[in-house]
């Protein structure tokens, strides 16, 4: 026996390491791996002929079978992204999901816990019918967890809780009164305050493994804030799982009963643990007396209804992703809507454009085109008296004619600046983990985004290099030549009549002269016009082409990126909502005789989950 069993503990481990493997995937989680085979033989429970199981999420509703995909898929997805010490927790209930879904979905596993001296294993004895657990005025009575089984097959539950077989039970004849109780596996924890540490080890482990728990108070501790501040208030979002039984109330007069009842549902309801009435979803709080036997057939009415729905182990375990979605939810929440807007886009590349000096090129490559066309088409004359000009200011020492010392940002400064506007902007109102993946994958990107520009810069070359001219300009420097040939020939008609080669006649000449004088300035500046359109058009396009492909590069090293990590997002923000979504049915579990047991309810209605 202790082979098999020690071989069906490999087993689990074995189906334990394929699981996670499955879902290992640290950058992007795709849908959940492809199911068992349907023809595969599921595995057979331990022994006792108990009914077979599926594999992981086979047994569990669909509702609950989505959570449980969504929560692997967020693990998977966020695992890069989010710190393991937040994913601890949604990968303990993973793990124990896993693990019960593996066991006996007959069986309910229900724990009591309960304080020293709180009369537990008394109520243990008498849910029995017959004393199997040690009771007595030492404390701590109980040692080590002792189990309760009204049927077969529940073997498996009881080595995943650590119950040695020496501690399992059974209770009296098992007869026809039993009956309805066959699927209930009940457990007597020690003490949760017990002095000894490894009992109190032994019950926080136990709590975290069982499908519902009945916490046994009474009238002198029940409002003790280490049961409350360590326990039920922690466990608040377990309360359709969870008893709260006040024992010892023949101890009490009715009137003292009642209110020690309506003291301790207040206390629950400050815990934030809803309490169930006319059959809405919350924790039952009863009085009994495990000494007297009052209360007690109630408590056991109670037992069987709930272990008869088979429900508790998937709210047990819906209740624990709902405990881990809250831990999870900063690292998923995030206020307004993140994101990169088409106009931030736009500025990204326009700052881009800046940083490239794409309107600069754009201007000198207008002047080029301008400054060519007055140089082909202009008077010699003018042109001349430019050359002189220029010439004349290049060799000034005026200190009015020195540029002045730019204090304008650099082209590396302006690209960094771009840069960091935009993962601002797109990780504006994210959680934490996720803006801080989106500033690094924008520094990633921006690393050698400069010298990517200067390489676009260069790779495209200087539009004002070589600018193309039109077809119109021969026409016009022919025209300007003419001008210049008809003031020379106006002249040497001037210089013949003084020298006496030619008639006298000072008119022609004159005129000669005058329309070639008029005409140079005419001509160029009638080119000069003509040129603006399309000089400007020129610088426009060169303009365009460079600000188009420093965008480009800019979306390329930055944006998709950024839009990357913003889609991974997304994703798992779905997946999130899907992990924090609906909760089953809540269960109905019927009052007590004529309805007496359910007492005092408060605010219920108002803790709505």
């Amino acid at each position: 026996m202790r082979d098999r069993g020690r071989e069906r503990g490999r087993e689990r481990e074995r189906d334990r390491d394929r699981d996670r493997e499955r879902w290992d995937d640290g950058l992007i989680a795709r849908r959940a791996a492809r199911r068992a085979a349907p023809d595969e033989p599921p595995a057979a429970e331990d022994e006792g002929g108990a009914e077979e199981t599926e594999r992981f999420g086979g047994s569990y509703g669909s509702g609950l079978r989505t959570r449980l995909d969504a929560l692997h898929e967020l693990v998977g997805l966020s695992r890069t992204r989010v710190e393991s010490e937040a994913l601890a927790e949604a990968g303990r209930v993973l793990d124990e999901a896993a693990a019960r879904q593996r066991l006996s979905s007959r069986h309910t596993v229900v724990a009591l816990a309960g304080s020293t001296g709180s009369g537990k294993s008394t109520l243990f004895n008498a849910l029995a019918g017959v004393a199997v657990s040690e009771t007595g005025l030492r404390r701590p009575t109980t040692s080590a967890p002792l189990a309760l089984t009204w049927s077969e097959g529940a073997a498996g539950l009881l080595d995943r809780l650590g119950v040695p077989g020496r501690l399992r039970r059974r209770p009296l004849a098992g007869g026809a009164a039993d009956a309805e109780l066959q699927s209930l596996v009940l457990i007597d924890l020690p003490d949760h305050d017990s002095a000894l540490t490894a009992h109190r080890d032994q019950v926080d482990r136990a709590l975290g493994l069982v499908d519902a728990v009945i916490w046994v108070v009474d009238p002198e501790k029940y409002a003790d804030a280490a049961l409350h501040e360590r326990y039920l208030r922690p466990l608040a979002g377990h309360a359709e799982v969870t008893f709260v039984v006040l024992n010892q109330i023949d101890r009490l007069g009715t009137e003292a009963a009642e209110l020690v009842l309506d003291d301790l549902r207040r206390l629950l309801d400050e815990d934030g643990m809803a309490l169930g009435e006319h059959g809405e979803p919350g924790a039952t709080v009863l009085p009994v007396s495990a000494l007297t036997g009052e209360g007690v057939p109630e408590l056991r009415e109670l037992l069987a209804r709930f272990v008869q729905e088979r429900t508790a182990p998937e709210r047990r375990i819906a209740a624990d992703i709902d405990a881990a979605a809250a831990k999870l939810r900063p690292a998923y929440v995030a206020d307004g809507r993140p994101g990169l807007g088409e106009r931030s886009r736009e500025q990204f590349a326009g700052r881009l454009a800046v940083a490239v000096g794409a309107q600069a090129a754009g201007e000198a490559a207008e002047r080029v085109w301008r400054r060519g066309a007055i140089r082909a088409c202009g008077s010699p004359w003018l042109r001349l008296h430019r050359w002189y000009e220029r010439k004349r200011a290049h060799g000034s020492t005026d200190p009015r004619l020195e540029p002045p010392v730019e204090d304008e940002l650099t082209a590396r400064q302006r690209v960094e600046q771009a840069v960091r506007i935009v993962a601002d902007e797109a990780s504006r109102g994210l959680p934490a983990p996720w803006a801080h993946a989106v500033r690094e994958a924008a520094a990633r990107g921006a690393e050698g985004l400069p010298e990517a520009l200067d390489e676009l810069t260069v790779t495209l070359g200087d539009p004002a290099a070589r600018p193309p001219r039109p077809a119109w300009w021969p026409a016009a420097v022919l025209a300007q030549a003419l001008m210049t040939l008809l003031q020379l020939f106006g002249a040497l008609w001037l210089v013949g009549q003084i020298v006496g080669v030619v008639e006298p006649g000072l008119l022609p000449p004159v005129l000669i002269m005058v329309a070639g004088i008029a005409g140079g300035p005419l001509v160029e500046w009638a080119c000069e016009s003509a040129v603006k359109g399309p000089a400007r058009r020129y610088g426009q396009e060169a303009e365009r082409r460079l600000a188009e492909a420093a965008a480009a590069c800019g979306r390329a090293r930055v944006l998709d990126p950024v839009s990357a990590e913003l889609l991974r997002y997304r994703e798992v923000r779905e997946q999130y909502a899907k992990v924090a979504g609906p909760r089953p049915s809540p269960r109905i579990v019927g009052g007590g005789r004529g309805g007496a047991l359910r007492l005092g309810a408060t605010r219920t209605g108002a803790r709505v989950r």
